[in-house]
C-alpha cells in the first residue's frame, strides 16, 4: 500500500508522519483465541515488531516508538513477567547486530531500576552500539508510564529550582519537555493502538497532546506493514490544527 500518493484534488502528496507511536495490544487475546499460552502471543508480537520496524523504514518514518511493557504490567502474574523479560533479553541479544546493519538507532525509555540488571546492561550496550545510526530511531517504552514520566520530570525541575539553578517563575513547556525521558525526540504525530481498545493507557501523556489517534481492530501479533500504511493514510487525510480554528474557504 502506497501512502505517499496525493489525495484526490491535491497537487502534492500529503505529509507523512515524522514520528509514529504504537500501543501494541492484543498478544494475550491472540493466544487465548488459539488455545495457546499467553507467552505464545508475546512471541508472535515480537515478530510483529520486526515487520513493523521494517515497514516503518520503507514508509519513510523517522521515529517509531513502541509501548512494549508498561509500569502497570509489573502487576501481571510473575510467570508472565518472566516470560516477557526473557523475550526482551533475547531480542536485545539477537537483534542489535541487525539493527546496526540496517542503520537503526535504539533508545529505551522507562524505569530501568525495576528491570533485571543484565537487561539494563544489554540496553546500555545496545544504545551505545547504535548511537550513530540515522535510518530510523526506534524507541522502546519498557517499564514506562506517562504519569511517572511527568512526575520524574517535575522532580528534576524542583531539584534544579531548589539548587538555585532554575527560576521557578521561568519554567515553561519547553523546560518540562526537556526534563522528560523523551528529550531530544519529537512528539508523536500519530499514535496507533491495536486490538480495538480505545484508550491510551498511560502512554506518552504529555507528548501526545496533539497527536492524531488511530485505533485498529487487529490484534498486535497480526499487525504489519499494510496496517501501518493504512493508519498513516488515515492520518494523512486529517486536518491537524493544534487547537486553532479551521480555515474557511
Amino acid at each position: 500500500m502506497d501512502v505517499i500518493q496525493p489525495l484526490p484534488g491535491d497537487d502534492a502528496p500529503p505529509d507523512a508522519p515524522n514520528h509514529v507511536a504504537i500501543i501494541m495490544d492484543g498478544n494475550g487475546r491472540w493466544a487465548s483465541a488459539r488455545g495457546l499460552p499467553r507467552v505464545a502471543g508475546h512471541r508472535q508480537g515480537a515478530e510483529a515488531v520486526r515487520r513493523t520496524v521494517a515497514g516503518a523504514i520503507e514508509l519513510g518514518i523517522s521515529y517509531l516508538t513502541l509501548y512494549g511493557f508498561s509500569s502497570e504490567n509489573w502487576k501481571r502474574p510473575a510467570t508472565e513477567v518472566e516470560d516477557l523479560m526473557g523475550l526482551l533479553r533475547r531480542y536485545l541479544q539477537g537483534e542489535i547486530a541487525e539493527l546496526h546493519k540496517k542503520g537503526i538507532r535504539l533508545r529505551v525509555i522507562g524505569e530501568r531500576a525495576r528491570l533485571p540488571r543484565d537487561i539494563v546492561r544489554l540496553i546500555d550496550d545496545a544504545e551505545a552500539r547504535t548511537a550513530g545510526m540515522d535510518q530510523l530511531d526506534l524507541v522502546m517504552a519498557i517499564s514506562y508510564g506517562g504519569r511517572q514520566d511527568i512526575l520524574a520530570a517535575a522532580r528534576r525541575l524542583a531539584e534544579q529550582a531548589a539548587a538555585g539553578s532554575l527560576d521557578p517563575a521561568r519554567i515553561d513547556e519547553q523546560h518540562l519537555s526537556e526534563a522528560l525521558s523523551t528529550h531530544g525526540i519529537p512528539d508523536p504525530d500519530l499514535v496507533i493502538r491495536t486490538s480495538g481498545e480505545k484508550r491510551i493507557s498511560n502512554f506518552l501523556l504529555w507528548q501526545s497532546a496533539y497527536s492524531e489517534l488511530v485505533f485498529v481492530d487487529k490484534l498486535w501479533p497480526d499487525f504489519g506493514k499494510d496496517d501501518l500504511a493504512a493508519s498513516i493514510l488515515e492520518y494523512q487525510q486529517r486536518d491537524r490544527r493544534y487547537g486553532a480554528a479551521a480555515e474557511s474557504g
